[in-house]
């Protein structure tokens, strides 16, 4: 099991360590302006506003303690879910909305770095780098390998309806939590943020 808990550890979970996975950087403008929302820039972005994920099937995922610090906000009326906790802003993941498409993005700051490597390999897949910042962007690479676990891991969790033990949605597929909605104004601001 690989430990996950908010910084102020008011959130506790585990990640059950087996099962498909990706690990990547996402160089995207939505993880960037999500990083910015929560005022956590330093924390959650790399030099080129980078964030590091770890994919799975949300059943693997189990929380302890601290369920009700869970929070939400989506950046646009059909965009991701994005799971953060109200005690001390950390994030904890992105999802989609559909609870059927049953895979988090984990963000790497509610992870245990000293595990990582062990739990989850050193293969970093790195993507959306057109959207990098800086001049020299890095390099895109591990696209397909990326795609077919994420298939993966969509497919066996359809097949076997192991969506329905998300720890994220209740038994009707909402959201355990209303996500918050950005206006447009909102979403322009953090992603013009420098």
């Amino acid at each position: 099991m690989h430990p996950i808990q908010c910084k102020c550890g008011a959130l506790r979970g585990q990640l059950e360590s087996n099962g498909a996975h990706n690990r990547l950087i996402c160089y995207c403008t939505d993880c960037r302006a999500f990083a910015r929302f929560l005022g956590k820039t330093t924390d959650v972005l790399d030099g080129q506003g980078g964030t590091e994920i770890i994919q799975v099937a949300q059943p693997r995922l189990h929380f302890i303690q601290g369920e009700d610090c869970l929070s939400a906000v989506r950046l646009s009326a059909n965009g991701m879910i994005r799971w953060y906790t109200t005690c001390c802003g950390t994030p904890i993941g992105n999802t989609m909305g559909n609870p059927k498409a049953s895979f988090i993005g984990l963000i790497h700051t509610c992870l245990d770095r000293s595990q990582m490597d062990k739990d989850f390999g050193t293969h970093i897949a790195v993507l959306n780098t057109d959207t990098a910042l800086g001049k020299s962007k890095p390099k895109q690479r591990g696209l397909l390998g990326v795609l077919a676990r994420f298939i993966w891991i969509l497919i066996t969790n359809l097949i076997g309806r192991r969506y329905r033990k998300s720890p994220l949605f209740n038994t009707s597929g909402l959201p355990r939590v209303d996500p918050q909605i950005l206006s447009p104004e909102e979403l322009a601001k953090f992603k013009l943020a420098v």
